[in-house]
């Protein structure tokens, strides 16, 4: 049989850090072994969900690169189907209709608490002749689960998990009003998805003893489980708002690019060996859930933005530059052209070593992009001395007959230019004056590379009005 994994998200937000992670084990499960990955929204509780948040959730997996196969499937969608379940087993035998009121569960849940025992459904109606129902009450519908033995699962996460089914109580299938609980839902839809593999949160854990017995009362092949730990905040208590962002679209907005994400989150629970640095090919292929640790694992900001650093030094210059030229064009106030886009890429091999996210890069490229006179920062103004601009003055002027405008002819004349004996200076007095007028920062690519990309026209004209503010 091929492998099918899901994804069941409930769209109620975002789609949350803790459920990227879900979604990308499922992922990779499916495609290590050549199957299908499926995607549900679990959409049944109607008052909470929302049309935003199922594209919020698109949105977040088509960022992330984890493509679904086939269309996904809303669960609400499927409520004649989970109803048309229940029945079955009703007529089967294998259900009931429990007719207890609000009053007396309320009365259950008082006595098991006198009492210092957890709180269950105590099966009164369980074989109750349906003669003695109350006539103003609506039914729910109950599963006759096993009273005596245990459910045993062979988790592929936890290993052998097991429960006494005495501790278990007959679940509600479905509700008063008709409307199917999660539980069944659940385990139909995954049937009826043709799910091989159950890949979840371990909070999810104990529901797997409950759906496990209505896999067997409905005689439908179970699938295998595997309950992965949650993810943590740094200080080790689960992960909330004061954690920071806990949706993917929140990290997308700080500029982390997504396979950073992807790789540091796959890295949050699983390991191959002392691997950091896993590519979206190597993932597919060692992807294994013998390697999912049963501890829960801690989110750390700090690696996720060194892990984005790699991955921003290693990028493609063409697609970086179309990532960032959005932002350029909205702060220059202008579209870049096919020339603009040239010179983007051609700049970002030195932009690209220093920018731990794409804002950064962005906002590092911008003044390639200005025009003179430029904005400068209060420490690039402070390097714009009378000494400082009396060199830029006369490098200005020799900058004008130098025979060729590349940065090695650059750099070397600059180089002859501070080693003259009248007094020689060091390089940094004339470099970062010279750096200071041509970004109007103190931070910038080498700045011969610069002075080579903005080319002699450009650069004699920021030269020339970075001195006016000395005048």
């Amino acid at each position: 049989m091929s492998v099918v994994t899901r994804f069941a998200p409930s769209p109620t937000g975002f789609l949350h850090i803790g459920g990227a992670r879900t979604a990308l084990f499922n992922w990779l499960y499916a495609r290590h072994y050549g199957g299908r990955f499926v995607l549900r929204i679990e959409d049944t509780d109607r008052k909470r969900s929302s049309d935003e948040a199922v594209e919020a959730i698109f949105d977040g997996m088509k960022w992330l690169g984890l493509d679904w196969d086939g269309k996904a499937v809303s669960q609400f969608s499927q409520v004649e189907r989970h109803r048309e379940v229940a029945l079955s087993l009703l007529e089967q035998g294998k259900a009931y209709r429990c007719y207890c009121t609000q009053e007396e569960l309320a009365q259950m849940r008082e006595e098991a608490k006198a009492e210092g025992r957890p709180w269950k459904y105590d099966g009164r109606w369980r074989d109750r002749d349906i003669s003695e129902a109350p006539a103003d009450v609506e039914p729910v519908i109950r599963l006759k689960a096993p009273l005596e033995g245990e459910t045993v699962i062979q988790d592929q996460v936890q290993g052998e998990v097991r429960v006494a089914n005495e501790t278990l109580d007959d679940m509600i299938l479905l509700r008063g009003d008709g409307t199917p609980t999660y539980m069944l839902a659940v385990v139909v839809d995954d049937h009826d998805m043709e799910v091989t593999n159950v890949i979840r949160g371990d909070d999810h854990l104990t529901n797997a003893f409950r759906q496990y017995q209505l896999y067997v009362a409905l005689g439908w092949d179970i699938p295998e489980f595997a309950h992965i730990p949650l993810i943590h905040g740094p200080d080790g208590a689960k992960m909330s708002k004061r954690h920071g962002a806990l949706g993917v679209d929140a990290y997308r907005d700080q500029g982390f690019l997504p396979e950073a994400m992807r790789n540091y989150l796959l890295r949050l629970g699983w390991a191959h060996g002392d691997e950091e640095i896993i590519s979206t090919e190597q993932a597919i292929e060692w992807f294994n859930l013998e390697s999912v640790g049963r501890s829960a694992s801690r989110f750390d900001f700090v690696k996720l933005t060194n892990l984005n650093g790699h991955y921003m030094r290693n990028g493609d210059d063409s697609a970086l530059a179309e990532l960032i030229a959005p932002s350029i064009a909205k702060k220059r106030g202008k579209d870049l052209d096919n020339e603009d886009m040239n010179l983007l890429e051609r700049v970002m091999p030195g932009l690209k070593e220093r920018a731990k996210n794409v804002h950064e890069l962005a906002d590092s490229a911008q003044f390639y992009f200005s025009k003179a006179p430029l904005e400068f920062t209060d420490k690039a103004l402070a390097q714009l001395t009378e000494d400082g601009c009396s060199h830029l003055n006369q490098l200005s002027s020799e900058f004008s007959e130098l025979a060729t405008w590349d940065a090695q002819s650059i750099e070397a004349h600059v180089r002859a230019y501070s080693e003259r004996p009248d007094p020689a200076i060091k390089l940094g007095k004339i470099a970062q004056p010279l750096r200071a007028a041509l970004s109007g920062s103190t931070v910038s690519p080498p700045i011969f590379d610069v002075m080579a990309l903005l080319g002699r026209d450009e650069t004699l004209t920021r030269i020339n009005e970075a001195i006016k503010l000395q005048g």
